[in-house]
């Protein structure tokens, strides 16, 4: 009579363990990956390489300080540098995004109470907020157009 083998049966047996194993090429090709970005790595460290994707210096042409106050996972305040309110946002969405980046850099950096950031435009198109205190900036350009006019808003207000 024939033996019957069950899907457990099957999936415990240990008669072929090489199925089991990652393909040695598959290893090899990793561990070639891994020596291949170390050896770039040390090259551009060791020749002095300068950073390229690092945004070209350009010109402040408008500039505004904010102190953003989050409220909770999704409000947050902006107030002037007057303590105006100027927006009071129950669902904040990119702004409050921008918030909690900037609070967990000032934790880290263990900076104490709730200074002001800037927001910054260059004369090449960049828009970025910075923090002053922890050196911490977002190119705000790089999420998007509609996430780059909340912020856009913001400077351009009147004061």
């Amino acid at each position: 009579m024939p033996q019957i083998r069950t899907l457990a049966d099957r999936q415990f047996d240990r008669s072929h363990p090489e199925k089991d194993m990652i393909p040695r090429t598959l290893l090899w090709a990793m561990l070639g990956l891994a020596l291949s970005s170390l050896a770039l790595v040390t090259f551009s460290t060791v020749t002095n390489r300068p950073h390229v994707g690092v945004p070209a210096a350009a010109k402040v042409v408008n500039e505004r300080s904010f102190i953003l106050e989050g409220k909770s996972a999704q409000a947050v305040v902006v107030r002037d540098m007057d303590g105006n309110v100027l927006l009071d946002l129950p669902h904040g969405g990119f702004v409050t995004v921008i918030q909690s980046a900037m609070a967990r850099a000032r934790l880290t950096a263990r900076v104490e109470g709730n200074p002001p950031m800037k927001v910054v435009r260059y004369d090449n198109g960049r828009l970025v907020a910075e923090d002053p205190e922890t050196g911490w900036s977002a190119e705000l350009y790089a999420f998007g157009g509609d996430n780059k006019a909340a912020f856009e808003r913001l400077l351009d207000q009147t004061k």
